[in-house]
């Protein structure tokens, strides 16, 4: 608090005892009036007295107030001046450091003005000699060169050569001995990657197909339907053969009767009219009433139920295969594929053993999984409708996708270039290939008929002797390895190795065959004396 606000203070605390003082003579002043008049002149002069004692009393308190005021700013005075003592021998004490932080730059300064000197000195000093050196150098490169001009002169004199032949002939030389290393090495790095490649490629076929197992039968091309007895025979066939007449027209199939006690044989080469047959006498054989009527009303819903099954077998595989959605038409293809067979394997167990080797192999590869699924459950769909349409099923399932909506590039390729009737650009390709030669190629997939397997091997040993210098070719365990006898006489090492690369490309370039041919060219000369 300031002294002026301590006066202040003082004055108004005066001011206003002696306002009360004032007003309460007055009112003693009334009261004694009211009371008694004869009292009056007594009251007002108590009131008076009482009045200027509570003045004095007032005077005494400001007066008191006033020195306790006076004392205060005198403190406060003395407190600010402290303070301002203090601060200002805190700025001196700053000025003063910072006069020594700068003597002491300056002594810097001056240090490294110092050192700078004697650097320019010692600059200037290494330059004169760099100069002199540098003149010696130049003199003695001079003379080098006419040095080396003498020597090559004499050397032209001595060999007869020019400069230009010289550096031709060490240039040729040079050539030869780097394209020497180079395919040296080129040899080594190609046989190191071929065998790491291959091994990495075993590997993850062999953890491909040991990932799956899934069982495998063979299918026919005809079916069997039990008959109570031998009676039903004669009502299968009917009076002069109308009903059976009528059943293979409306099926489209061969129904056979023979002496078999207790069957009656269908046959057809389309599965599903064969097994649409089959369902189709069983129900009519159960309900006994055999006539052309009943059996054209039998027969179609027979077909209506069996479209609706083909419909439910496609959507069992695909949510199988899990590869997202697909058009319902892909999928009644689909399911189709289970009553259509190929060299005796059932093709959609095929597709989709294919799908699941591609999957696990794409995620061993760190490629889409998915995908490559999608890409080969519907690699083979063209086999639905090969018969209804003109061109391979590669081909005609390529074409069938795109119609019914497959917009993915990968799996339009991979349809119709896993049997290399296009050029494959396209990785997922290449995979779909790989999970069909396995799927098709492992022991009990497929069946061969003896002169289809005969003539395989007869046009593989036919590959091998139409070499020259071979003498004899042997196609052994099954067509996987080809043995070739080489003439000792007429090849030598070099060539014989050379024959079975040439062999191995031919078989690759003229021949279809599932998994790999190992080809081994065996070449032996063998002097024979006798001693008598």
């Amino acid at each position: 608090m300031g002294l002026f606000e301590t006066i202040a203070l003082t004055v108004g605390a005066a001011v206003i005892a002696a306002t009360l003082g004032f007003a309460l003579a007055k009112r003693l002043e009334r009261q004694r009036q009211q009371q008694h008049v004869s009292d009056a002149q007594q009251a007002v002069i108590q009131a008076q007295a009482q009045a200027q004692q509570i003045l004095a009393d007032a005077a005494r308190d400001a007066e008191r107030l006033f020195k306790e005021a006076d004392l205060r700013a005198k403190d406060e005075q003395i407190r600010r001046r402290e303070e301002l003592n203090r601060e200002a021998e805190l700025a001196r004490n700053e000025v003063r450091e910072q006069e020594r932080r700068l003597e002491k730059r300056e002594d810097l300064v001056e240090q490294k003005h110092q050192l700078l000197l004697k650097k320019e000195r010692s600059l200037e000093h290494t330059q004169k000699k760099l100069a002199d050196r540098r003149e010696v150098l130049e003199r003695k490169t001079r003379e080098v060169d006419e040095l080396c001009q003498q020597q090559i002169a004499k050397l032209q004199e001595i060999s007869g050569m020019n400069r230009e032949q010289v550096e031709r002939l060490l240039f040729e030389r040079v050539e030869r001995e780097l394209n020497d290393r180079l395919a040296q090495r080129i040899t080594r790095f190609e046989e190191r990657f071929r065998q790491e490649t291959d091994q990495r490629a075993r590997s993850l076929l062999a953890m491909a197909i040991h990932r799956y197992a899934a069982q495998h039968t063979t299918d026919t091309t005809v079916s069997t339907v039990d008959i109570p007895s031998d009676d039903m025979k004669g009502r299968i066939i009917g009076r002069e053969g109308r009903n059976i007449r009528t059943f293979e027209k409306c099926t489209g199939v061969d129904v056979i009767v023979d002496d078999t006690p207790g069957v009656v044989i269908v046959s057809a080469f389309d599965n599903v009219r064969r097994e649409t047959a089959r369902l189709a006498l069983t129900k009519l054989i159960q309900d006994g009433r055999i006539h052309p009527t009943r059996i054209e009303e039998v027969v179609a819903e027979t077909q209506k139920e069996m479209d609706r099954t083909i419909l439910e077998v496609g959507r069992d595989a695909v949510q199988q295969a899990d590869i997202g959605m697909v058009h319902e038409k892909i999928q009644q293809l689909l399911g189709r594929l289970k009553f259509r067979t190929s060299y005796s394997q059932n093709v959609l167990q095929h597709s989709l053993e294919v799908c699941f080797l591609a999957g696990m192999i794409a995620d061993e590869l760190g490629l889409n999984g998915q995908l490559a699924r999608r890409c080969a459950l519907l690699h083979d769909i063209g086999k639905a409708a090969d018969h209804e349409m003109e061109g391979g099923h590669p081909k005609i399932g390529a074409e069938l996708a795109r119609r019914y909506g497959e917009t993915s590039p990968e799996v339009l390729h991979a349809i119709a270039g896993h049997h290399d009737d296009i050029q494959i650009d396209n990785v997922y390709t290449v995979l779909v290939a790989t999970a069909d030669a396995i799927s098709a190629s492992r022991p009990g997939a497929r069946r061969e008929t003896l002169e289809k397997y005969v003539k395989r091997l007869e046009e593989l040993e036919a590959v091998a002797c139409g070499f020259p210098g071979v003498e004899q070719a042997f196609a052994i365990q099954a067509g996987r390895e080809l043995r070739v006898i080489a003439d000792a006489v007429r090849t030598t090492d070099a060539e014989a190795q050379k024959i079975c690369y040439d062999i191995a490309r031919s078989i690759e370039k003229q021949l279809d065959y599932p998994g790999e041919i190992k080809v081994t060219v065996v070449r032996e000369l063998r002097a024979v004396e006798v001693a008598k």
